[in-house]
């Protein structure tokens, strides 16, 4: 078998010619399970049967795995062709066919295809499936392109007391006849309505299960929520539950169409390389979800984002889903959008949209000013370009520009051309065009003006108001409705006295305001748009910032002046002082977390190198205060604990203190729940400055031997500062094909622990000599962990030129990634000459 990924690759051409000669009907997939406990076994049975009409003799059905045992034609035996990637399949009837592929697929341990793992605190094994945008293939053989839906049935052989679950509900389930006679089960589900082959799921172990039931009156859905059984402690399954009764309802009123699929089971999984994914029926999770110690209410939001950004799937996606991967935005940003939207309409979590404007939109603002920027409809040639387009463009700021959309026609229109877009597409593919003329009739708006100066354009404006001249200025001109917040400052409080709305089309467009200490543009957050605040805000800012009382205008504000720090308009010192001054009262927590994660970042890489120590210091001390400071038990002072693990690997002043902190020797802060989460990042902080060795990793491996204490292991034994700790990890990173996706990631992470670079440096050139190989020799998840996650933090840009030099063929996607990461880089090294 070869997994090259130059052999797997798929184009938007070759796909579109063999969809306009074949119509699939039918898949029938059986998968043996029964060994799945079994470690020797790196395989499994898999056999498939597809039934569909051909125009053409012949075709290829895609399939990456271990063998391809048998290829039977409309009843004949065919000679095997297979690359590692396809089958060729010749002799087709023109007119009804039957093939039937009998091959052998490869367990996964980089959470791509059937990813199989085993619990070290029980022994238990678990199954999952992850496909999208193209690793259906890997269990079971398939037309891999999303506009070739059919009807699958799965039949599962698994181990007996296993749940085995899948799209559908089971409609059969008894014992097997493996060769664990008495010990296997087999479940067979009911065939599914038209699905693309990268939404079809397959989960299978002991998983431990809460349940439940959704209503509508006329509609009951048997809801399920699952974990592994060690978590179950700490699963609050019911929480997810009611999240998911209040999600169901509110978009089963708003989409006007009944919920699509038999049953709705959510299961938060191991070694997860996404956030969720939304098979319908079957969504999967990340078990970063299932929180083992103290949260804040931020992580609880973040996950009922979540929650319903995968639900509104169910029918932006899986209803209807794109022809082709040039549309994602057809279901990423309508799904980020409804995400927010339904959160603070249906749920607790009503501040949904300050936590959007201050992270959603910051991955947005990021990725719109690289080199590689693209327009929210994009142009995707082939799978690896699809796989890369899954970023802040085509979630984030889709949804952002769908929030404009939703203002411009109205939230009334939108909905009922969303109801209309489902009744006509229900179970078909679409298009950009097919989703706008449901939008104009139902609102009788020229939406498609508005998505040629969104959708179809890249970049974005920056605005600023110049108060001589009384005019509202704009870099890169777009169409805007915004307001303009003015602000008093008195008494030491900055309070609204005006707010101004406006449509902006111009360069520079005449805004009288009254006068104002602040002026925030683009307030309430009504574009999309970068906006700068003059000198007098800033210096209004500085003074009393967390003295608004609007948490949205609050995070307004620290994007704009996050903004200006990484373009290096604004000093990075004064940004740090204004984050040491007002993150301590600020009390919206993800506000907090992300100016805590932000000012770490400035600190490592905006900060002129000679500045940077005193500057780690100035932070180092901030995180220690404010973890003794805030509020007992609270989540600041949880947020600040985490911060201060990131501060503590960059300088060793408390090292002592947080040894004795871990070691029981002295007490933790009041009310600070020391988890087995905050104790390995403490931990990873002592080792990055040299206070751990590999006996205290042991030790606390000792403490907390499961899934994430494992993860943590790795990465605190690599951290050390230590030639010999980095060259291991360098080694195993590009070496050891044994380590997981989640430990390799652990790896890459303890090789940039702490002060890094004069550990590190030798190893510049052999990057560049090697990443060419790994993209055609690893999978594109695993590779792309390698180009991103290793990529060296030199002072010059030469050798990454030069290489772009001399690999102006290398793969498109390949270079996409090295051309981002140049950027940063540059955008580093800029900043800092600034300073």
């Amino acid at each position: 078998m070869t997994s090259a990924n130059a052999a797997a690759n798929l184009t938007r051409e070759e796909t579109a010619a063999r969809a306009a000669a074949i119509s699939l009907h039918d898949i029938r997939v059986e998968l043996d399970l029964t060994g799945a406990p079994d470690a020797s076994r790196t395989g499994f049975p898999t056999t498939t049967v597809l039934t569909f009409d051909a125009s053409a003799p012949e075709t290829w059905i895609d399939f990456i795995g271990e063998e391809v045992v048998r290829v039977v034609v409309n009843g004949d035996p065919q000679p095997i062709e297979w690359d590692g990637a396809r089958i060729r399949v010749a002799g087709l009837a023109t007119g009804a066919n039957e093939v039937r592929v009998e091959a052998v697929g490869a367990y996964s341990r980089t959470g791509e295809g059937l990813h199989r793992f085993r619990d070290p605190v029980d022994g238990e094994t678990y199954l999952y499936t992850q496909y999208e945008p193209a690793d259906a293939r890997r269990v079971m053989a398939c037309f891999e392109q999303p506009d070739m839906k059919a009807r699958v049935t799965f039949a599962v052989d698994a181990p007996a007391g296993w749940h085995v679950l899948s799209n559908q509900a089971s409609v059969r389930t008894g014992g097997g006849d493996g060769e664990q006679a008495g010990g296997t089960q087999t479940v067979e589900f009911a065939p599914t309505l038209p699905l693309s082959s990268y939404i079809t799921a397959v989960v299978a172990g002991p998983y431990h299960r809460v349940a439940g039931e959704w209503t509508n009156g006329e509609l009951t859905v048997p809801l399920g929520a699952y974990c592994r059984a060690s978590l179950a402690p700490h699963f609050d399954g019911e929480e997810i539950l009611e999240l998911t009764r209040q999600g169901l309802g509110f978009f089963d009123e708003a989409f006007g169409f009944p919920y699509p699929w038999s049953t709705y089971d959510q299961v938060f999984v191991p070694e997860y390389n996404l956030g969720a994914m939304e098979n319908p029926g079957l969504v999967t999770f990340t078990e970063a979800y299932v929180f083992r110690g103290a949260t804040t209410d931020a992580q609880h939001e973040a996950r009922a984002n979540t929650i319903l950004h995968e639900m509104a799937h169910m029918w932006f996606g899986d209803l209807v889903t794109m022809r082709w991967w040039d549309d994602l935005w057809l279901k990423e940003s309508f799904a980020d959008y409804m995400g927010a939207h339904a959160s603070a309409a249906a749920t607790r979590f009503t501040g949904a949209w300050v936590s959007f404007a201050a992270r959603r939109k910051a991955w947005a603002y990021q990725q719109d000013q690289l080199p590689t920027t693209h327009p929210i409809v994009a142009d995707i040639p082939d799978l690896e370009a699809a796989k890369l387009n899954f970023d802040g463009i085509t979630y984030a700021k889709g949804a952002s520009v769908l929030k404009q959309l939703v203002a411009y026609v109205g939230e009334d229109a939108f909905f009922e051309g969303a109801r209309r877009y489902f009744r006509a597409h229900a179970y078909g593919n679409t298009t950009l065009d097919d989703l706008l003329v449901q939008l104009e009739e139902a609102s009788g708006r020229d939406v498609r003006a508005w998505s040629r100066a969104w959708l179809e354009t890249t970049g974005m404006s920056t605005l600023s108001y110049d108060r001589a001249s009384g005019e509202l200025i704009q870099a890169d001109p777009r169409p805007h409705r915004l307001a303009l917040g003015c602000y008093a400052l008195a008494e030491g409080r900055l309070a609204r006295t005006a707010l101004v709305e406006t449509d902006i089309r111009e360069e520079r467009t005449a805004v009288e305001l009254p006068d104002a200490d602040l002026i925030l543009v683009n307030d309430l957050d009504l574009t999309y748009a970068k906006a700068r605040l003059d000198e007098r805000s800033l210096d209004a800012v500085q003074e009393a910032l967390s003295t608004l009382e609007d948490p949205l205008a609050r995070g307004l504000v620290w994007s704009a002046l996050w903004n200006a720090t990484r373009d290096g308009e604004l000093p990075a010192a004064r940004y740090l002082a204004i984050v040491r001054r007002h993150a301590p009262l600020e009390s919206n927590v993800g506000l907090l977390s992300a100016a805590t994660a932000n000012a770490a970042f400035a600190v490592e890489h905006y900060v002129a190198e000679p500045a940077r120590a005193q500057e780690r210091r100035a932070w180092l001390d901030a995180t220690w205060q404010q973890t003794h400071e805030a509020e007992p038990g609270s989540g600041a002072q949880l947020a600040w604990a985490r911060a201060l693990a990131g501060a503590a690997s960059h300088d060793d002043a408390r090292a002592a203190e947080l040894r004795g902190i871990l070691d029981g020797d002295a007490p933790a802060p009041a009310g600070l729940a020391l988890d087995a989460d905050l104790r390995w990042s403490w931990l990873a902080a002592l080792a990055a400055t040299g206070h751990a060795a590999q006996a205290d990793a042991d030790a606390e491996l000792s403490r907390d031997d499961t899934a994430t204490g494992r993860t943590a292991w790795v990465r605190v034994r690599v951290s050390r500062p230590e030639a010999a700790a980095r060259a291991a990890a360098w080694d195993a990173a590009w070496n050891d094909r044994e380590l997981t996706n989640d430990h390799l990631a652990a790896t890459i992470g303890g090789f940039h622990a702490g002060e890094s670079r004069p550990l590190v440096a030798g190893f510049d050139a052999e990057y560049f000599a090697r990443i060419r190989d790994a993209w055609a020799e690893r999978s594109i998840e695993i590779a792309r962990r390698l180009v991103v996650g290793l990529f060296p933090s030199s002072d010059s840009l030469e050798p990454v030129d030069e290489w772009l030099r001399q690999n102006a063929d290398a793969p498109g996607a390949l270079r996409r990634l090295v051309v981002e990461q140049r950027d940063h880089l540059a955008r580093d090294l800029r900043v800092r000459a600034l300073q």
